[in-house]
């Protein structure tokens, strides 16, 4: 339904006098001046057990006065018991008071309340007359069971039938048109309540406010709520989450200050909308007031408030303050868990380090197998975010763990799961399992597409991610922006020029997307690692945005390997004026200025690490071995139980050193400031973790290590010779990119060399 009926377009629809004056705010019910049963009379329902009074309802002939049947049919709303209902509805038919519209009218509501639409639209239909009453109290019953377009259908027909609409019918048209996305409609209907000015009735004024919320116009929402001659406590708590969904959090907020100026007293809808705006605003002072006054409002122990305040601290870093509530909480829902698992999984982007977001994310791992022990099973959500987790710690055994209890609970076939299971194999190293997972999807989406098509490019795959792209259209999927990106990586991994000009051609053109950041950026790392360094310039120049770091920090590693220094310098210090604080890239430039023996530019940069106080690199590297983590920092004095990883390295590069490999001198973690020794750079943190996972791990097993930063080229070189003399796979994920090093071959192309 586009529009409203004939009837109503053309102005015939007139509306009662008292209807402007008199706002019916619970559903309304036409009362009777039934007179009472006699009291000495044995069937007397009102005073009787409600299974003693269906019993005799069953089993009597005698006729009962209709307002008898309404606390019955009460109770069977409360029990959801249709059974009931419909032997009470038997009773009625056989007494012959079938007809009477208040009964009936209660009788539609009941098994509305129900879920038996069905039967309620019997009765409906049956009735000899109906009134608004009648007509709202089906619209009402479609929308309860989600069923919008059948209200929207019934509200039509009232219309035509030359109903009357009170207000109340109004607001629950108004909500079937937000549950629909009807805005238009929606619009119309609002029309009718200007033309009676009836805009200040609170239901209608609740309902516009939601309609509006929903179509994305903050203002006319703002403007229905005003509007309202009595806010109760649903009218705040509706403008507050319209601000919320549309992006003004302040102004929410402020309307809650508001609120409580106003006495009006919030609900726990009210709590857990307000402190959903303290999560985006990252509010945390305004936060625990209102924890407080949760406290002292009783709701303490309410859990959607708990779980709202608990997911803020989190956010927020206040990792103590929620576990102490979680903790706290006599009942945990899964809700509960999952909030918790994805706080933890959060605090990984918010650790101030590798080593405390990685201890973020195997707590986050614990909370998962505290869940499983307590015998709540988890649902589609709690593993899409755990196995993000494992993505992010590369823990593959973890994550092979969590895939087996996905079999086992049935989520294999969800593609959001699936999904997750891609990308967790993926940036765990193992493109095998990833493409299994893959190919085991019942469904796929686009993003499902996606991410395999990415992870063969980073693997080096490029043959295999081109292919699955061109299946991916076959079959009728269109790619968007991130696609692409895959689908570039995948010929620079290659070298295929030709092909990467023609795909950049065919997203702008035949699927008109827009060049972004990282388009430009795929193609200028293929010309880069081709040694077409002019090349890549000119595509700089040819971007609509000034470039990124990253694309800057390509630009560099390209100049310094092919010998174009003066480009590579200027690169370097547009990377600078992007970012003072990168102390990467000031050990990058002060490296470069060092090597071309510019000492009067070393002593520039110098300066400008002094002033900006830029101090070592935090190198660090960590390694996972049975859920334990171990942490490196080059230059570590290492003790018990990691003495041995000494010896065994210097005997690994007396190994390599017979293969070819050439280690070289470098300055880039030291500081002249520093009274401490520099540590050879045969000491960085990846080979230090390498090390002691070659030592501590079966053999055949590959080795998974992250590091802090960028790795240098000779450990990137060593680590090519290490993986062919171990004949181990070493998995690296640096601040850049993945580098999986199996049998002398890196899957970055050996970009790492240029670094």
């Amino acid at each position: 339904m586009a529009s409203l009926p004939s009837v109503v377009v053309g102005n015939t629809l007139k509306l009662e006098n008292e209807f402007k004056k008199n706002s019916v705010t619970p559903l309304p019910f036409e009362k009777k001046n039934h007179s009472p049963i006699n009291s000495d009379k044995a069937l007397e329902p009102l005073n009787l057990e409600f299974r003693e009074a269906l019993s005799l309802i069953k089993e009597g002939s005698e006729k009962v006065e209709s307002a008898s049947y309404v606390p019955l049919l009460q109770e069977c709303i409360k029990k959801k018991s249709v059974s009931e209902a419909e032997a009470i509805h038997g009773h009625i038919i056989k007494m012959g008071i079938h007809e009477d519209l208040f009964l009936m009218t209660f009788l539609v509501n009941v098994y509305a309340k129900c879920g038996m639409m069905g039967s309620a639209r019997k009765v409906f239909d049956n009735l000899p007359k109906r009134n608004v009453v009648t007509w709202t109290s089906l619209m009402s019953g479609y929308v309860q069971n989600s069923q919008p377009d059948v209200a929207i259908n019934v509200f039509q027909e009232m219309l035509e039938a030359g109903g009357f609409p009170t207000n109340y019918t109004l607001g629950v048209a108004f909500n079937a048109c937000s549950l629909l996305g009807h805005f238009e409609l929606g619009k119309q209907i609002h029309a009718y309540v200007v033309k009676y000015e009836i805009g200040d009735d609170t239901s209608i004024g609740n309902a516009l406010c939601s309609l509006y919320s929903k179509s994305h116009n903050l203002d006319s929402a703002v403007k229905a709520f005003r509007m309202i001659a009595h806010k109760n406590v649903i009218s705040w708590t509706a403008a507050v989450s319209a601000c919320g969904d549309n992006g003004d959090s302040a102004m929410g907020l402020s309307l809650f200050v508001d609120m409580l100026c106003a006495d009006v007293e919030p609900n726990e809808f009210t709590f857990t909308s307000v402190l959903s705006l303290c999560c985006i605003m990252q509010a945390l002072k305004i936060g625990s007031q209102i924890h407080s006054l949760s406290i002292k409002l009783g709701y303490g122990s309410n859990l959607r408030v708990t779980n709202s305040i608990m997911y803020l601290y989190l956010k927020n870093g206040w990792i103590i303050e929620a576990k102490k509530l979680f903790d706290g909480m006599e009942t945990v829902s899964l809700v509960t868990w999952n909030a918790m698992i994805a706080g933890l999984a959060q605090m990984m982007d918010l650790g101030e380090d590798g080593i405390s977001a990685h201890s973020s994310g195997f707590e986050a791992l614990n909370t998962f197998l505290r869940l499983h022990h307590s015998g709540m099973k988890p649902d589609l959500f709690t593993f899409s975010s755990v196995l993000s987790i494992c993505s992010s710690l590369v823990a593959l055994e973890q994550g092979e763990q969590i895939h087996a209890q996905v079999i086992k609970s049935g989520f294999l076939s969800d593609v959001v799961v699936g999904t997750a299971l891609v990308s967790m194999y993926n940036k765990c190293g193992s493109i095998d399992r990833a493409s299994k997972a893959f190919v085991e999807m019942s469904t796929r989406t686009l993003i499902s597409w996606t991410s395999m098509i990415t992870a063969f490019a980073q693997h080096g795959y490029s043959k295999q991610a081109l292919q699955l792209f061109e299946d991916m259209r076959f079959v009728g999927v269109r790619p968007n922006k991130v696609t692409f990106v895959g689908v570039l990586s995948a010929c620079s991994h290659a070298g295929l020029v030709k092909e990467a000009l023609t795909y950049f051609d065919m997203m702008k053109k035949e699927y008109k997307i827009k060049p972004v950041m990282d388009h430009y950026a795929c193609l200028i790392d293929m010309f880069v690692r081709l040694g077409r360094v002019d090349e890549a310039f000119d595509f700089v120049k040819k971007m609509d945005f000034e470039p990124n770091e990253f694309i800057w920090s390509l630009l560099i590693a390209g100049c310094r390997s092919h010998g174009k220094l003066e480009l590579g310098f200027y690169a370097a210090e547009q990377l600078l004026s992007l970012n003072p604080k990168n102390s990467e890239a000031y050990f990058l430039l002060l490296n470069m200025y060092l090597s071309a023996e510019r000492w009067k530019d070393v002593s520039r940069v110098r300066k400008l690490m002094k002033d900006e106080k830029i101090g070592k690199l935090k190198d660090w590297s960590w390694i996972s071995i049975r859920d334990k983590v171990h942490s490196f920092r080059t230059g570590d004095q290492l003790n018990p139980p990691y003495e041995n990883i000494d010896i065994f390295l210097s005997d690994l590069h007396d190994k390599a050193s017979t293969m070819g490999f050439e280690l070289h001198t470098s300055l880039e973690l030291k500081n002249e400031e520093d009274d401490e020794a520099t540590f050879p750079i045969g000491r960085h943190s990846e080979k230090l973790a390498v090390a002691f996972g070659l030592l501590n791990t079966p053999s055949a097993a590959p080795v998974r290590v992250i590091k802090s930063i960028s790795m240098c080229r000779d450990c990137h070189s060593f680590m090519k010779f290490i993986s062919q003399l171990t004949s181990r796979k070493i998995i690296i994920r640096d601040s850049k990119r993945l580098h999986k090093f199996v049998n002398g071959h890196c899957s970055c192309g050996d970009f790492g060399s240029l670094v």
